[in-house]
């Protein structure tokens, strides 16, 4: 594996893997450089290929990239679905797939619960966060025997020192839930605030039962834009590369 990946640290059980790349390890040149997984950020589809290529020998099982459209949609990789599947979360019980999802600034979230038995990753920008993609996926949770703790891991995403946005997103998320307020700062610009995506996730899911919340604090060192060696951003680099999160069964 290479070293300069996070590997989450989280109590998940034995047979449950997870990392989340950064720039470091692929054939990529340019804005791109290095480990660039997107396929739709008009990168070389050779190079992309190869660092795809790469990913899957480093973990021993094939990622599943999705078409990520900041949507709620969920796929279960039991299913033999292809790369490019419309959806923004997947979940899966089978070792054969690993849950991924690339990010370029939004939240990756991964899952699991305390037996090992199921996975899942979503992606999460705002758009998808308040729509509800955090929840769908603990739902696919409930379809298990029994009643399964879950813990979830946040990752790299904007922080909340730069993620300005408009005062309809903090709307959005006050009208679901008074308390979201409390992720919102007054920003420079008239009527505009910094959000914390990161708080943010971590109000909704304990909200839905998920108290085993860790990785990403609102911390400088999660924030993708304020660290251009190690992590791709959109908003800092308005083209760019994407890393991905992911978490499978061995």
């Amino acid at each position: 594996m290479n070293p300069q990946w996070l590997v989450p640290e989280w109590p998940a059980p034995p047979n449950v893997r997870a990392l989340c790349t950064t720039r470091d390890g692929g054939v990529s040149t340019g804005r791109y450089e290095s480990l660039n997984l997107g396929d739709h950020v008009a990168d070389d589809a050779a190079h992309v290929a190869e660092n795809r290529r790469r990913l899957q020998q480093a973990i021993g099982t094939r990622p599943v990239f999705l078409q990520q459209v900041h949507g709620t949609g969920l796929v279960s990789l039991d299913d033999a679905v292809p790369d490019g599947t419309v959806a923004d979360a997947c979940t899966a019980t089978t070792t054969a797939r690993a849950c991924t999802v690339m990010v370029a600034d939004c939240l990756p979230v991964l899952f699991t619960d305390e037996r090992g038995h199921r996975v899942a990753a979503a992606h999460a920008g705002w758009r998808g966060l308040a729509g509800g993609v955090l929840e769908q996926t603990v739902r696919a949770f409930a379809q298990d025997e029994g009643a399964p703790r879950l813990m979830a891991w946040l990752g790299p995403c904007i922080g909340p020192k730069a993620f300005e946005v408009g005062a309809e997103v903090k709307a959005a998320f006050e009208a679901q839930s008074p308390e979201a307020a409390s992720c919102f700062t007054p920003a420079a610009g008239e009527g505009k605030w910094l959000a914390d995506l990161p708080a943010l996730a971590r109000q909704r899911l304990r909200a839905v039962g998920v108290e085993s919340l860790h990785g990403n604090d609102s911390g400088d060192a999660w924030c993708t834009v304020a660290q251009p060696s190690r992590f791709f951003s959109h908003r800092r680099d308005g083209v760019s590369g994407r890393f991905a999160a992911l978490v499978w069964k061995v």
